[in-house]
C-alpha cells in the first residue's frame, strides 16, 4: 500500500474544495465535499497507476511557514 502527501485547498467564492499531490502534478480533482473530493483523488490514482504514472522533471520538497 502507497501513501500520499495531499495538499487541499478551499475556494469558498466557488464552494470547491481541489486536492492534489505535490510530487504528481496530474494526480489533482475538486468537489464540493472532503469526502467526495478523497473519492475523486484515490480513481485518479487508481487511472494513473493502471496507464503508468509520468516521470517528472522536478521531485516535491515540502512546505514551510514564513512570518
Amino acid at each position: 500500500m502507497k501513501f500520499y502527501i495531499v495538499i487541499i485547498e478551499k475556494y469558498h467564492d466557488r464552494g470547491l474544495s481541489v486536492n492534489y499531490i505535490p510530487d504528481n502534478a496530474c494526480a489533482h480533482s475538486q468537489a464540493g465535499t472532503l469526502e467526495k473530493l478523497n473519492i475523486n483523488l484515490k480513481e485518479v490514482i487508481e487511472m494513473l497507476r493502471k496507464d503508468g504514472i509520468p516521470t517528472l522533471e522536478y521531485e516535491y520538497v515540502g512546505t514551510q511557514n514564513i512570518v
